[in-house]
């Protein structure tokens, strides 16, 4: 009976590379892949690996590509190629080239790192080529070897001679195939088919001694017996994988040893057999688990693209936004890398899209803060020019033409847009300094028409009125009393400026405690008319207002505060323009009642 053994799962190239998925070298710098490619050059199986020293050699020039096209190097990139019987005519290529430009520095970076991978590779390339034409020699001598054994065996077939006799030559040729080495490939099956051929006609032809036939039947039942017991054992390996090779190791073994006894052929067979069955299922079941979860995984990291490539295609306009959106992309990234790979087939695929979609954000992002940057160098230069013209301005004593021009150059400063956060502190410290001094000043100086303190006075008198006012049943006069001392308060004029923002508080304060019914309407309640309506309105754009220059007396104080100080002065803009607007109305509907 043939003894061939026939998987129950064939053995393809792609369900061995499967195994382990491959390293994802285009993740790595040129200092790395330059680096694992001299580790594996001097690695002891490196002649074994020369699919990995390509992977790497490939990974590094693409690599070095885009790099070269990000920092707009013009320098042509010269992949290593061609065949492994080119190598020696390339290496002297690459010496004299070399020795031609010993005398010359490159001040290109990528040029050293590109001549220094190169010649590592070209070093390797010309080993393994040397290793090759030596692995290809022995295994054609080994051929040479293996067909004398043959012509042996057959001679001693057909001899015929007795037994006693050709036995011991039997053996010492059946010894002198299995020390022999492996030949070419091409030539393996045919030669060991007729191995086998004369092997059985030396069994079946040769009258040979029973004594001696039967201890040769029993050494290779005992040896076969062994090979059952240790399928047996791999069948119960958890590593799969490792289970499945080290089976095809024993069918090789196998094979290399003769008949046993006719009664105990089949059994010994299906034993074996049985065996080998029990792990191949298994690693077909492996692989077909590896498949679904390959799928989930795939679409776990697909989802993930999608959700990247979204965020890199969305407009962003403030810095916030993109700190917002780097955190998504961050947490994102942290996601992928728990997810498991995908097929050998897709998962550099996947790969490469998520990170485009990465890459694509953060050169935004980068250009993005690139014109940021320089934007607020610009706003950096036009506050100090401003600090330069405040501090002209801290010790004059022309009040009121200094006081428009340093309340000029707070506008200004407020509509100039962030600096950088080292520089705002201490510049908006250095602004208000030299505006104090002024104030503080002035002051002190303050005379009748420009009385600072007697309108500090006032207000907090006026809030004292407000105070003691006793509300009436009539919420028109309520309304209306409202409106007066809003009035009064917006024809005061300035108060010393550290006291503006208490005094501002205190107002309103006081407006809220003592008009609550007037501030709730205004913040829903339908009102009674038409100048009711007017006065709601401008009571709440009064308090808006009031709000706004507090907020902006806050900010000063924070950093990064620039553009939401812009954005409250806007809205004080906007509202005292709305303020006015409604003052016309108010004071238009008074003279209709009046003239009914």
């Amino acid at each position: 009976m043939s003894e061939e053994i026939i998987p129950d799962v064939p053995v393809t190239s792609d369900v061995l590379e499967n195994e382990e998925p491959a390293v994802n070298y285009s993740a790595l710098s040129l200092a790395e892949l330059a680096e694992m490619f001299q580790k594996l050059a001097v690695s002891e199986d490196r002649m074994k690996r020369s699919k990995e020293a390509e992977a790497v050699k490939s990974a590094f020039y693409k690599r070095l590509l885009k790099e070269k096209a990000e920092a707009g190097s013009t320098t042509d990139v010269q992949e290593p190629g061609g065949t492994e019987e080119d190598v020696t005519e390339q290496e002297e290529s690459s010496a004299e080239e070399q020795s031609a430009a010993a005398g010359t520095v490159s001040e290109n970076p990528f040029d050293e790192i590109e001549r220094g991978f190169k010649a590592l590779y070209n070093a390797y390339r010309k080993e393994k080529a040397e290793y090759n034409r030596q692995q290809e020699k022995e295994r054609e001598h080994n051929l040479e070897l293996k067909q004398a054994v043959i012509a042996d065996l057959k001679a001693l077939v057909e001899k015929q001679e007795d037994v006693n006799a050709t036995f011991p030559a039997f053996r010492e040729i059946q010894n002198r195939w299995r020390t022999i080495g492996p030949v070419p490939v091409q030539s393996f099956r045919n030669l060991n088919d007729t191995y086998q051929l004369y092997v059985e006609q030396f069994y079946d032809m040769v009258k040979i001694n029973r004594e001696l036939r039967d201890l040769d039947f029993k050494k290779n039942l005992e040896v076969k017996e062994k090979f059952c017991e240790a399928a047996e054992k791999l069948a119960e390996k958890e590593n799969v994988v490792e289970a499945f090779k080290e089976l095809q190791k024993l069918h090789e073994q196998w094979k290399e040893y003769g008949p046993v006894a006719k009664q105990f052929r089949e059994d010994i067979w299906n034993r074996f057999k049985a065996a080998t069955s029990v792990i191949n299922k298994k690693y077909q079941a492996y692989f077909e688990g590896q498949k679904e979860q390959y799928a989930e995984n795939l679409a776990a990291k697909t989802k993930l693209c999608e959700q990247v490539e979204a965020i890199a295609e969305k407009e962003i306009r403030s810095s916030g936004e993109w700190n917002d959106s780097t955190k998504e992309i961050e947490d994102i990234q942290k996601q992928w890398k728990g997810i498991g790979y995908a097929s050998k087939k897709e998962n550099q695929k996947i790969y490469e899209r998520f990170r485009a979609a990465c890459d694509k954000f953060f050169e935004r992002k980068r250009e993005f803060y690139s014109a940021y940057k320089d934007e607020m160098n610009e706003n950096l230069q036009k506050k100090i020019a401003l600090c330069e013209e405040a501090e002209a301005l801290k010790t004059s004593t022309a009040w009121k033409k200094t006081t428009d021009q340093l309340i000029n150059l707070q506008k200004q400063w407020k509509e100039i847009g962030a600096v950088p956060r080292k520089k705002s502190e201490a510049l908006w410290k250095r602004f208000r300094a030299a505006c104090d001094e002024f104030f503080n000043e002035r002051d002190k100086q303050a005379r009748p028409e420009n009385d600072f303190y007697g309108n500090l006075k006032a207000k907090k008198h006026l809030i004292e009125e407000i105070n003691a006012y006793v509300l009436s049943d009539d919420d028109d006069a309520n309304a209306e009393a409202a409106q007066d001392f809003a009035a009064k308060w917006q024809s005061i004029g300035f108060v010393p400026f550290k006291e503006k923002d208490k005094i501002a508080a205190a107002y309103r304060d006081a407006m809220n405690s003592k008009f609550p019914d007037v501030s709730r309407r205004s913040r829903g309640h339908a009102p009674k008319n038409e100048k009711e309506r007017l006065v709601q309105k401008y009571l709440k754009k009064e308090q808006d207002i009031v709000t706004y220059e507090n907020n902006i007396g806050f900010f000063a104080a924070s950093k990064n505060s620039e553009p939401l100080i812009r954005q409250m002065q806007e809205r004080i803009d906007k509202a005292k323009a709305e303020l006015k607007e409604l003052e016309l109305q108010i004071i238009a509907l008074d003279s209709a009642e009046n003239e009914k």
